[in-house]
């Protein structure tokens, strides 16, 4: 099948690597000249495990980058929007979308065959029938459901595991117009087998990505509430209290010869310092926003965003619990992308946490595998340094703030045993166990 995938941001190019990879022909649709010809070396402008080995096998193969918008949309079957939705606090921004759906519009008034037309974004309920519909159908003056189709396809990738999601989906979920429409996505995604489809219309489809990422915030924060109070009651642990409710057979079934599974979601019922990535924060933020523009107040969603506001201060709490006074502190921070395998610092606890440190006075020595050159964007000073290798992040400090689980960070209780002075550790993912190092602290201990 041709596809045409315009945006190749982190959706798109995944979006569009995969499905070369599984045998379509897709072309990747850009403004930027400097990053299509980034593309078409095999380079991928972002990070991600594994994009680059299968860039690399793709392109010129089943996979092309181009910024003429007309002869992709032209020459394919289907186009995918996935291009930037920004959240302004009030309302998602479309101006992106509507650019895009307008351009394609124009070029379906000269194109004689049915094309669909499937928003990849992440926009609330509505927005591909009531926005993008009307715009196609006036740029390119016919009518949607008779030349072309318009569908939404909601995407479900994780962070750092982004290529093995895709390529290997639990789930996809589909909305079109009318049958045809769905009919164009089933045999899109007909190269995937064993796997669990879900046809229904575009807004249903909207409401399914928004709800998803919603219940995951929601389970972050509920498990950071419980550390908390686990905190101020005193004499219990989290990890211990959480580890209990995850023996629940109904949270980690027990298979007939006795082995208990334990599924990837349970990792969103543990308490640490917060969520944070491009995804979760504006979501949960657009869907209470979305909520309250139709009077209808997402109460519980609203504590999600206040619990997760304040879980970053806690980590300088803890601190200030052994070091009232913080200037001159020297202080390792551990970790500055929102979760490992990415470099993504957006809405990353860490950035607060820093900030907050460098104001009080402290010297900081950061260090993270990846994303240390995006955080030196947005944090700066003679106070802070961007270490290379976490030994050298740890030399000399007086306190170690563990912020993001990096499986190298486990190397701490090695690189610290014998130090006459050993630092304090405050583990803000909970990741070490909290009798390997001498001076231990953790969220919800």
């Amino acid at each position: 099948m041709k596809i045409s995938v315009v945006g190749t941001g982190y959706v798109g190019l995944v979006s569009g690597v995969c499905l070369a990879e599984k045998g379509h022909q897709v072309t990747c649709v850009d403004i930027d000249p400097a990053k299509v010809e980034q593309i078409n070396q095999g380079i991928p402008p972002i990070y991600e495990a594994g994009l680059e080995a299968l860039l690399r096998k793709n392109i010129g193969h089943g996979l092309q980058a181009t910024t003429d918008l007309r002869s992709a949309v032209m020459e394919s079957e289907l186009s995918l929007i996935a291009v930037g939705t920004p959240f302004d606090g009030q309302h998602i921004d479309l101006k992106y979308i509507k650019a895009v759906a307008e351009q394609i519009g124009t070029v379906l008034r000269q194109k004689d065959h049915y094309h669909v037309v499937v928003v990849k974004s992440t926009v609330v309920p509505g927005t591909t029938d009531d926005v993008v519909l009307p715009i196609l159908e006036a740029a390119s003056g016919k009518k949607a459901g008779e030349s072309f189709g318009v569908g939404m396809n909601p995407e479900f990738l994780k962070e750092g595991e982004a290529i093995a999601d895709f390529m290997n989906p639990d789930r996809i979920v589909y909305g079109g117009i009318d049958a045809k429409t769905n009919g164009v996505l089933q045999e899109m995604y007909s190269v995937f087998s064993d796997v669990d489809q879900l046809a229904t219309n575009c807004k249903t489809a909207e409401m399914i990505k928004y709800t998803a990422n919603s219940l995951l915030a929601t389970m972050i924060s509920f498990s950071n509430e419980i550390g908390n109070l686990c905190t101020a009651v005193g004499g219990i642990d989290v990890v211990e209290v959480m580890q209990g409710v995850h023996l629940d057979k109904r949270l980690s079934p027990i298979l007939a010869d006795g082995r208990r599974i334990t599924p990837a979601f349970t990792t969103y019922l543990e308490a640490g310092c917060g969520f944070g990535g491009s995804c979760f924060p504006k979501d949960v933020k657009a869907l209470v926003a979305y909520g309250a523009q139709r009077s209808s107040p997402m109460q519980i969603l609203d504590a999600v965003l206040q619990v997760n506001a304040d879980q970053p201060e806690r980590m300088v709490t803890l601190l200030k619990k052994h070091f009232p006074e913080l200037s001159g502190l020297k202080i390792a921070l551990l970790g500055l992308a929102f979760k490992p395998g990415t470099d993504d610092i957006r809405e990353s606890p860490s950035i607060p946490v820093a900030q907050a440190l460098l104001d009080a006075g402290a010297v900081v020595q950061a260090f993270d595998p990846i994303a240390s050159q995006e955080a030196s964007h947005v944090l700066s000073g003679d106070r802070i340094t961007f270490c290379p290798d976490l030994s050298q992040t740890l030399n000399g400090v007086d306190a170690v703030l563990l912020m993001t689980r990096w499986a190298e960070f486990a190397e701490i209780p090695s690189l610290l045993a014998g130090l006459e002075q050993p630092p304090l550790v405050i583990d803000g993912r909970r990741m070490l166990p909290k009798h390997s190092v001498p001076r231990y602290e953790g969220i919800g201990l």
